[in-house]
């Protein structure tokens, strides 16, 4: 009972958009308005306010963070808290109170990850950061190292936590089908150009 109320919980929390609310806090214009129209921490930043942003991406993160972490108190099994953390993600992706037009889910799954486990979250951010270094590129980035996370996760987690983990990777290889073409096609603006900050959202 306790599981179901949490993924239910998780799902509601996560469909709360950091983006939108901060703007409207910060007196500043929808994201969904301008730039990409993408609700999300890099959205937000293309408005010129880094603090605004910097609120967006925290929320974001605090999203996936809080219900795994309640389920750990409630000494949940592993499986049950990764299907947690895949139900924050979905309603950061597809939000019940915007439509179900959400952002991309990398920061609510670092979120997730962290509070699943801390090495977990570490090595799937230190491969994001070397891709990174390497590529130039943050959604290339985002989406390596959220390919390859289910896999990692195996050793830190074990395999009853890999269905709800490759959920996840699928939502935000969805989420990115725009930069995946911009990619392919050469269009996508690299890390510190063009106001293109992590693509975390």
């Amino acid at each position: 009972m306790y599981s179901f109320l949490l993924v239910l919980l998780a799902y509601l929390l996560g469909s709360i958009n950091s983006a939108i609310i901060v703007c409207k806090l910060a007196g500043l214009p929808s994201p969904r308005t301008v730039g990409s129209g993408n609700p999300g921490a890099t959205n937000v930043l293309r408005l010129g306010s880094k603090k605004a942003a910097a609120f967006t991406l925290a929320g974001d993160v605090i999203k996936g963070l809080i219900p795994v972490l309640w389920g750990h108190f409630l000494d949940l099994p592993a499986a049950i808290l990764a299907w947690i953390a895949f139900a924050a993600v979905l309603g950061h992706v597809f939000p019940l109170y915007f439509k179900f037009q959400g952002g991309k889910g990398v920061a609510t799954a670092f979120g997730g990850l962290f509070a699943l486990n801390f090495f977990l979250g570490l090595a799937v951010g230190a491969l994001w950061l070397v891709t990174a270094k390497i590529s130039r590129y943050s959604s290339l980035s985002s989406l390596i190292c959220m390919a390859l996370m289910p896999f990692i996760a195996l050793a830190f987690l074990g395999k009853w936590s890999f269905p709800p983990l490759f959920l996840i990777t699928i939502l935000i290889f969805i989420r990115h089908r725009s930069n995946i073409h911009k990619l392919l096609h050469g269009q996508e603006s690299k890390i510190g150009k063009k106001n293109d900050v992590c693509q975390k959202k």
